[in-house]
């Protein structure tokens, strides 16, 4: 029997927590990679030695070498730089428009039906370029940005509520930084809208820090970014796709006609199963919603740009 060959690319703590994820899930074997001698292959071994006490059936390894990642049919790609405190999303784009270029370009040579998920910010952009670079169709290509954002902003509220974060249900549209556009009025605490269960002040105040939630852990980490949640995001995505699952993500998905997007990548409410994007769902937005989900569209369209205007 062939096991699904899973690539992991960067074994920073996104990409180490992203292969210990899905060797839990038993999604694959799991190739891990990354440019830095011996990183991948000691993080590899640490979690093929951990299989038994996880109940992994799949093979962990590491390597420097794209070679091993030969008939992905899926890949997590984590590669880039990591924000620090002050930084934006948006510092990264140049810096980590090489790296995902690069990266892309390697494993499609080897594994050209591979679908491919990309984490490294801004991931919009980012998304854009791996399309791009890659050649496959667009919904062979997603980015991980709506999962992450809706999990942050559902912990959030289940943490003001005093409720189960699994009975909290929540959509984060748009762009991955700050314009992101939460939906209130559709999230909902046991299927009661969260307008009865908290004031407009405590919504608010999610919806903030739902926005700045990254930033909020890089001013306290100071030498690093979140990985676990984005690890997380990444592998509920990859499962959904693995196993055609069919769930409905919030991810940033190819929009050309839906919500009036024009050809780009942003977040919506994407269906994942085999073959990557199986379908954009399209919520009826009210008005300042829409004005909310244009406005953060637009500044993905501004990140495509400055890629186009950097030679990308």
């Amino acid at each position: 029997m062939t096991h699904p060959r899973i690539a992991v690319v960067g074994a920073g703590n996104v990409g180490a927590t992203a292969a210990l994820f899905a060797a839990q899930r038993d999604l694959g074997d799991v190739v891990l990679v990354d440019v830095v001698e011996g990183l991948a292959e000691g993080k590899a071994l640490d979690l093929a030695e951990a299989a038994p006490l996880l109940a992994a059936s799949h093979t962990v390894t590491g390597t420097t070498d794209y070679g091993p990642t030969e008939g992905s049919d899926l890949a997590i790609v984590t590669a880039g730089l990591a924000r620090r405190p002050g930084m934006s999303r948006d510092d990264l784009l140049a810096k980590n428009a090489d790296i995902v270029s690069g990266v892309v370009r390697d494993l499609v040579a080897r594994s050209p039906d591979v679908i491919l998920i990309i984490v490294s910010n801004p991931v919009d952009a980012m998304t854009a370029l791996a399309h791009r670079v890659s050649g496959l169709g667009p919904e062979r290509v997603v980015g991980m940005a709506g999962v992450l954002d809706s999990a942050r902003m559902r912990a959030f509220l289940a943490m003001e509520a005093g409720a189960s974060p699994k009975d909290v249900q929540a959509y984060v549209l748009g762009g991955h930084g700050d314009t992101m556009v939460p939906l209130v009025r559709l999230a909902s605490i046991g299927g009661v809208p969260v307008a009865k269960r908290l004031s407009e002040e405590q919504v608010e105040a999610i919806v903030e820090r739902t926005r700045g939630a990254g930033a909020e852990i890089v001013a306290l980490l100071k030498r690093g970014s979140a990985f676990v949640a984005p690890a997380a995001a990444a592998v509920k995505m990859a499962q959904a796709i693995l196993r055609d699952e069919g769930r409905v993500l919030p991810c940033a998905a190819y929009c050309d006609a839906e919500y009036g997007v024009g050809g780009y990548f942003v977040g919506v409410p994407a269906r994942l199963g085999a073959g990557g994007v199986t379908e954009v769902l399209e919520f009826d937005l009210t008005d300042a919603e829409r004005e909310a989900f244009e406005a953060s569209t637009a500044h993905v369209r501004r990140q495509v740009g400055k890629l186009e205007e950097l030679g990308y």
